[in-house]
Formats: structure tokens, C-alpha cells, sequence
């Protein structure tokens, strides 16, 4: 039984939302927030990224760059960028890249369902960005970007949500990215009811990404307990699973730790069949494709492990090459390798090898949503750096006010 929360978003106004929406706060570096603030100076990044408006060299975490946040979320609303809708309502929020489409409903979701477990997670959060969300939360009482979260798909939600997308949207916008995105509001009485409703029987969500965000929000509803507010709720953007793409999370290493090209390539035959030349993409999982010398590889993995985290082609790649061949224990820590993501491409994996920076990259098959719901259900942790999904939804376009 998943309990789903109509709310009255925070959200960027119609007419400006080209100019307010933003990209979430941890895709960019620090000069790449102060660079799009400087171009879009009504971007949402003020807010979640509030050293691109602060002096040169301040501190991102320290109280007053939580404070700065604050003041510009409260300008940002006087000056009618932000606007909060008058009474409870659903939202859907629509993406369109390339020939993909997807759209998400945007709702409340239960603490304590992620508390108890009936909001499944796959991954492990760290203390430092686990603070870094609850200090901004805390800070400007809002919940500002999404949790990505996902559901085995449901044919009643499904079909109520497919009613909804024919009414106009609020707006589209088309991000420099080439995404077109979508809002719809959902204020009807009657259809709130029949989604509330029909979300009931879905057993389970799954984080898909947004982990921090989830953990920070249960950590905010335990410090404000007994206080008014709405922080039994966080606000996530629900998807049905069969809707979503993840896309390959690469590898390149440095170097070859001592490995000569022939040795290396004799190491890897223990565990693979290794075929030259090919296509550089892999052709489905338990397929990896190597770019070494000037050259691409074909791996084909033998004696695949039926269990749901060791079967992962990510697992596979760790536990056979970058470990016992590479000397890479904890990918999380190791300076020598870098993980690339999907968005980029094989030419990115050409660039780094050929420039001379990395010796090897690795090219994996994409994770699949039915591979993370597995892992979520039986209770285990994907391993680093297992899904890059695309489009990534924007900041401020429908935010939980807290104090609401």
C-alpha cells in the first residue's frame, strides 16, 4: 500500500518557468552553477546552489550559505518567479528526449512508509550529503528537488494518469539540452480521490535515484517531531518502471597496474571470451566492450551468478577485472578510476584512453529496472556508479513547503 499526499507546490510561474527551472544541484561543479547563474540570473540554482551568488571562495556548507538559500528562496517569491498553488493537487511532469517520453506523478510520499521499508532503497547514503540535504532543508523549509522514485507498472493509476495528459499542460519548456518538459496540475476533487485511491495497491516504491534527498527528508520528520508542519511527507516524482531508460555507467582506469597489453588481455580469458575489433557498444548483459591501445575488445562473461547483486554486469566487471587485475578495491575511494556516464557516449571512453590520461575504459551493457527492483526486493545494495538515468528532472518544478 503506497498513501500518496496531494500538496500545494512551490513551483516556478508559468510564464518564467523556461528561465526558473534548474538542474539538480549535484550534476554540476561549483563554476558550472556560478557560469548558469550568471546567464540565468533567475535560475533556481540561487537557491540550491547558493555559493553561485556568495563572494568568491565561500564556504558551501557553512550556515551562512544555508542562510543565503533562504534569502534568495524568500526573493525569488517576492519577485513572482516562485508561485504556490492555492489548494492540494497532484502534479504530472512530463519529459521528452530524443524519441523517449516519460512522465512522472508528482506527489507526497510517506516518511514513515520509507522508514519501514515500503519505500525501497537499493543504495548506501554518506553522512556528509546526508547533512549537506538536511541543513538546506532545515534552512529554507522546503524540499526543493524530487525523489526519483519508481512502480512496478499499474494499470488503474496508469490509465487515470493517461486521462489527466489530456488536459493542456501549464507550460513547456525546452531545455538547452534539447529535453522538452511538461506540467500539468491536477486539482480535481474526484481524480485526486481516484489516484489516491488506486496507489493504495501498489505495494511498493523503489528509489530510483534521490537517496540523500529521501534519507534527508526522514531525518528532518525525526528532528521536527511533535511540531507543526508537513514534514511527514517528501515530495517524488513516481514513475511506472516500464516508462524509465537507464543508461550504461562506464569505467576508465589510469593505468594497467604493471600489466603489459598481452598479459592483461591473458588475465582476462580466465573469466571472459575475448574477441578484437567489433562495435564499441555491448550487445546485451554479460557483454562488455574494452578500449585498450587503440583498439576495441569484445568480453563476453562466462558463468553468470544468479544472484541479483553478483549478476550485475557492474558487479561482474568489479569483481573479475578492476580488483584482482587492476587493484581497485573500493571503486567508491580509488583515484584510478573514473565512471563515466552513458550521456557521454563511447567516444568519451576513445577520448580519455587516447589522450593518454586513462590506459583502459570499459563500456557496460545499462542496468535494467526489472535488475534494480530485484536487488531493492531482496534487500541488498547496488554497487557504485550502477545507473545513470536520463533525463534528470529539474529543480522548482513542484516543491513541499514544510511549514505548509
Amino acid at each position: 500500500m503506497s498513501r500518496l499526499h496531494p500538496f500545494r507546490a512551490l513551483r516556478a510561474a508559468d510564464a518564467v518557468a523556461a528561465s526558473v527551472i534548474a538542474p539538480p544541484y549535484d550534476v554540476m561543479s561549483e563554476a558550472e552553477a556560478i557560469a548558469l547563474v550568471k546567464a540565468t540570473p533567475n535560475s533556481f540554482v540561487r537557491v540550491s546552489r547558493p555559493e553561485s551568488v556568495m563572494p568568491a571562495g565561500a564556504d558551501s556548507h557553512a550556515p551562512e550559505a544555508y542562510a543565503t538559500a533562504r534569502k534568495q528562496l524568500d526573493q525569488m517569491r517576492a519577485d513572482g518567479l516562485l508561485i504556490q498553488d492555492p489548494r492540494p493537487s497532484f502534479y504530472l511532469y512530463g519529459q521528452q528526449m530524443g524519441d523517449h517520453k516519460q512522465v512522472c506523478l508528482v506527489a507526497g510520499c510517506s516518511v514513515e512508509e520509507y522508514d519501514e521499508g515500503s519505500i525501497k532503497k537499493h543504495e548506501f547514503t554518506r553522512p556528509d550529503k546526508e547533512k549537506d540535504r538536511v541543513d538546506h532543508i532545515d534552512a529554507t523549509d522546503c524540499q526543493s528537488g524530487m525523489v526519483f522514485l519508481a512502480y512496478r507498472d499499474h494499470a488503474d493509476l496508469d490509465a487515470l494518469i493517461g486521462q489527466c495528459l489530456e488536459a493542456p499542460p501549464l507550460w513547456t519548456v525546452t531545455t538547452e539540452d534539447g529535453v522538452i518538459h511538461q506540467l500539468w496540475r491536477v486539482d480535481s476533487a474526484r481524480m485526486v480521490a481516484s489516484i489516491s485511491a488506486a496507489a493504495t495497491e501498489i505495494p511498493a516504491l523503489y528509489v530510483a535515484d534521490g537517496h540523500h534527498r529521501s534519507a534527508a527528508a526522514s531525518i528532518i520528520h525525526r528532528q521536527r517531531a511533535g511540531q507543526p508542519g508537513s514534514h511527514q511527507w517528501f515530495v517524488a516524482g513516481i514513475f511506472p518502471s516500464s516508462s524509465l531508460r537507464i543508461l550504461a555507467y562506464n569505467r576508465a582506469v589510469k593505468d594497467l597496474m604493471g600489466h603489459s597489453k598481452d598479459s592483461f588481455l591473458a588475465s582476462l580469458k580466465a573469466h571472459f571470451d575475448v574477441v578484437e575489433g567489433g562495435e564499441p557498444v555491448p550487445t546485451g548483459p554479460g557483454h562488455f566492450t574494452m578500449y585498450l591501445d587503440a583498439q576495441w575488445y569484445q568480453l563476453k562473461a562466462r558463468n553468470i551468478p544468479a544472484d541479483p547483486v553478483a549478476g550485475l554486469d557492474v558487479s561482474i566487471l568489479q569483481e573479475r577485472v578492476l580488483h584482482p587485475l587492476l587493484g581497485i578495491a573500493d571503486p567508491r575511494t580509488d583515484k584510478r578510476v573514473d565512471f563515466i556516464g552513458g550521456i557521454r557516449g563511447w567516444k568519451e571512453l576513445v577520448k580519455l584512453v587516447d589522450s593518454g590520461s586513462h590506459a583502459v575504459a570499459f563500456h557496460l551493457h545499462p542496468t535494467s529496472m526489472d535488475q534494480l527492483l530485484d536487488v531493492a526486493d531482496a534487500g541488498q545494495v547496488m554497487p557504485p556508479k550502477s545507473t545513470w538515468f536520463e533525463p534528470k528532472l529539474r529543480d522548482a518544478v513542484a516543491m513541499h513547503l514544510l511549514n505548509d
